[in-house]
């Protein structure tokens, strides 16, 4: 059954990945565009000066902005939604029937929104993404630190507010258990938000709209890659564990219906 459904997480994963590269193609790429503009308009002079002083040729982009924004961004979202499909699969096959009482339908539902909540949207508000030119380069290493950092924290806050969750229903009651578990979890994160140092380097002349559709992108991506792999992966699961194939097989035409 576990084969099964990490199947259908793969699967949900690839669905997901395609359509969150549509989106992201669509709503992000014209920010992306402008922030590069921006970032070569004020890093091509002091370029220059460099090369003309040590007299060098400014050196060419490795990969192409035309590869960047087409097999480039479709590769990374189909292996990033092929991973994160196979980790949701695992995730749900251990949450269903420990974590709440829903049926496998409604428990997709549900770890999907979460995980795009925990994993995603968490991290992202104390660390929110940031086009080209809108940050430098030197600190990518540890920003990147950081924000592994919050989605751990953001992670063990989740996994501590769903082990503490049986124990809260059985003394006071399923919604109350509900809420007392989110608020711990906002406690944990919020917690550990404000501990986490900040990170400040967008320059003031960037232009704040192209910063906004980027980040508005950003999310947009995420959301789409994680509906989609709950809607696809919900029906699937559910069919997986009621014992029927995970794809519905249509009966030959004109075949009579069993009586």
């Amino acid at each position: 059954m576990l084969r099964k459904l990490l199947i259908c997480g793969l699967l949900a994963g690839v669905c997901g990945g395609l359509l969150a590269t549509g989106f992201a193609k669509l709503a992000g790429e014209p920010a992306i565009d402008k922030s590069i503009a921006y970032e070569e308009a004020h890093a091509h002079g002091k370029a220059a000066s460099t090369a003309e002083m040590h007299h060098e040729a400014v050196a060419p982009d490795l990969v192409s902005r035309s590869l960047q924004n087409s097999a480039g961004l479709l590769t990374a979202a189909t292996v990033y939604g092929l991973s994160f499909g196979g980790i949701f699969a695992l995730a749900f096959a251990f949450a269903y029937g420990r974590v709440g009482r829903a049926s496998p339908r409604r428990s997709a539902y549900l770890l999907a929104a979460a995980a795009f909540t925990v994993v995603y949207l968490v991290p992202f508000v104390k660390y929110p993404a940031s086009p080209p030119g809108a940050t430098d380069a030197s600190t990518i290493g540890k920003r990147t630190a950081l924000y592994v950092t919050m989605i751990a924290i953001s992670v063990f806050a989740a996994v501590f507010a769903a082990r503490l969750r049986p124990a809260l229903a059985r003394r006071f009651g399923s919604q109350n258990a509900n809420l007392a578990t989110a608020l711990a979890f906002l406690v944990v994160v919020v917690a550990g938000g404000l501990a986490m140092p900040g990170v400040h380097e967008i320059p003031r002349d960037f232009p704040a709209t192209v910063l906004w559709r980027f980040r508005e992108a950003s999310v947009g991506t995420q959301a789409v890659l994680w509906l989609t792999i709950g809607l696809v992966f919900a029906p699937a699961a559910q069919r997986v564990l009621n014992g029927q194939p995970i794809f519905a097989r249509r009966a030959p035409r004109g075949a009579l219906p069993a009586e």
